[in-house]
């Protein structure tokens, strides 16, 4: 379940001291953010250019978009 106020209240309840985020939506991470009493840091946010596959372009950054990274000349 998306509930990012519920997901923060309950880390708070369980007594963290740190959220790292990764995957919520933008809009969503603000609300997490807004509503943990922990610190909080966004690791890596959802984006529509992955399929909402936020980790895509990390766990292929060896093979698919190895000619991406690598500088032209």
């Amino acid at each position: 379940m998306c509930n990012p106020i519920l997901q923060a209240k309950m880390l708070d309840g369980w007594g963290a001291d740190l959220n790292v985020v990764i995957g919520l939506c933008v809009g969503h991470d603000a609300l997490f953010c807004r509503y943990s009493e922990a610190l909080v840091t966004t690791m890596v946010v959802k984006d529509r250019v992955l399929g909402h596959n936020p980790a895509a372009a990390l766990s292929t950054a060896g093979s698919y978009y190895k000619r991406v990274m690598e500088p032209r000349g």
